[in-house]
């Protein structure tokens, strides 16, 4: 071994595993979490606010982008996709077991349900770190925190502050009802024609949007009617993020469209559920930072987003790309600070841009957007190009320039010093 390796091997060994929590079990918290466990100078745990680990939502889809950064994530992580019942489309994986996939490479005594975190506060003098308070009166150490429990969670009113106007997520003025139903039943209801390949089909219509899907390797499909609020959905002023939806509400919302052919069908499906609800759609704007100390929001809980794009699963697992990676590089708590400070930089205002674009994206989806409507030449060219950004971008530049700013600033640092 050579004198230089030998010496990072011996410090390495030498030195305190760092502590590193993760606030939240879903996609993003199980993604971060498998690719970091990798790392033996890393002791990494999950703290999840439910009572097990599970999936949230019905299914997600997963963009080209963030297939590419699971690629560079991890391979436990890209074989966890295969396992979790994806089904191939042309542009996207769609599926809905991919948190217990990917959870089962973790080590189960660093997975911990029922821990709702309520209070960050620094360690004690003369020691590093963070204590975090969990409600069951529980405290844990950690070096870095990263917060993955998604649009309702905690953490970021501790890293933006009580009052900060983009605290909160706003109403982004669409609301959907959802429902999975089997394969057999929703090509009886829909029609055949629309089942011979897996893909996805999209409705768009005056003010709303249907929508239906293939999941789980063919067994499933997802039913979704989206609606574009003309600012009497009942969510404008309130808190509420869901409330119940009867037959009414939907034909009521789909009353022009009349000449679609799975109109009713689908609001048979939507119908479905034992308890149907239509969910408001929030999203975060403008946060000017996703970091304070040595805490990260990622995903949801840093820049929620609409659907109306494919990119929230996408760009979580970009997130997870980055904080594993710096992690990774970190030789110790005096690093951490330049690797969440490289993450915020670089992909901050990526994320940003795509919340906005989304919620563009519904307008026009939704055949409500000022100049372009139901025309079908205008609703093609102005969506052509939308997905470009999201899509194209070079991962390994993108982790690349990640990297490179961390040891910026860490070098940086030394010459201060």
């Amino acid at each position: 071994m050579y004198p230089s390796l030998q010496h990072k091997m011996e410090a390495f060994k030498s030195a305190k595993r760092l502590r590193i929590a993760i606030s939240g079990g879903g996609l993003a918290g199980a993604t971060v979490a498998s690719a970091l466990q990798s790392n033996p100078y890393l002791d990494v745990n999950i703290y999840e606010s439910a009572a097990q680990f599970s999936e949230r939502g019905a299914a997600v889809g997963i963009s080209v982008n963030g297939q590419r950064a699971f690629e560079e994530i991890s391979t436990e992580v890209r074989d966890a996709l295969d396992k979790a019942g994806a089904v191939k489309m042309n542009s996207s994986r769609m599926m809905i077991r991919f948190c217990k996939s990917c959870s089962n490479p973790i080590l189960s005594g660093s997975l911990h349900a029922n821990k709702k975190l309520v209070k960050i506060q620094d360690a004690p003098d003369g020691e590093k770190g963070i204590l975090l308070t969990f409600a069951d009166g529980s405290v844990e150490h950690a070096d870095l925190l990263i917060d993955a429990d998604g649009i309702h969670g905690f953490v970021r009113r501790y890293v933006l502050g009580d009052k900060h106007p983009e605290t909160d997520a706003k109403f982004a003025g669409f609301w959907d009802c959802r429902s999975l139903v089997p394969f057999e039943k929703a090509k009886k209801l829909l029609g055949e024609e629309y089942f011979k390949e897996d893909r996805q089909y999209g409705w768009i219509g005056d003010g709303a949007m249907l929508l239906h899907d293939v999941l789980d390797n063919g067994k499933t499909v997802q039913c979704v009617a989206a609606i574009f609020s003309d600012g009497n959905s009942g969510f404008e002023d309130s808190k509420s993020w869901k409330t119940p939806i009867d037959r009414k509400k939907l034909e009521d919302a789909l009353a022009t469209w009349t000449e679609c052919p799975i109109t009713q069908g689908m609001i048979d499906l939507l119908l479905e559920n034992p308890e149907p609800l239509a969910y408001a759609e929030y999203h975060h704007l403008n946060a000017p930072t996703y970091v304070k100390g040595n805490v990260c929001l990622m995903g949801d809980a840093a820049h929620a987003m609409t659907p109306w794009q494919g990119s929230g699963a996408g760009m979580a697992f970009e997130d997870a790309m980055g904080p594993s990676d710096s992690a990774r590089q970190c030789s110790g708590c005096f690093a951490l600070a330049a690797a969440l400070q490289a993450y915020d930089t670089t992909c901050r205002p990526r994320t940003q841009r795509v919340v906005a674009s989304s919620r563009e994206a519904g307008v026009i989806l939704c055949g409500s957007a000022p100049g372009i409507g139901v025309e079908p030449d205008k609703l093609l060219a102005s969506l052509a190009t939308r997905l470009g950004f999201i899509h194209e971008l070079d991962m390994k530049a993108h982790k690349a320039e990640a990297r490179s700013l961390m040891h910026e600033l860490l070098n940086g640092d030394a010459h201060r010093a």
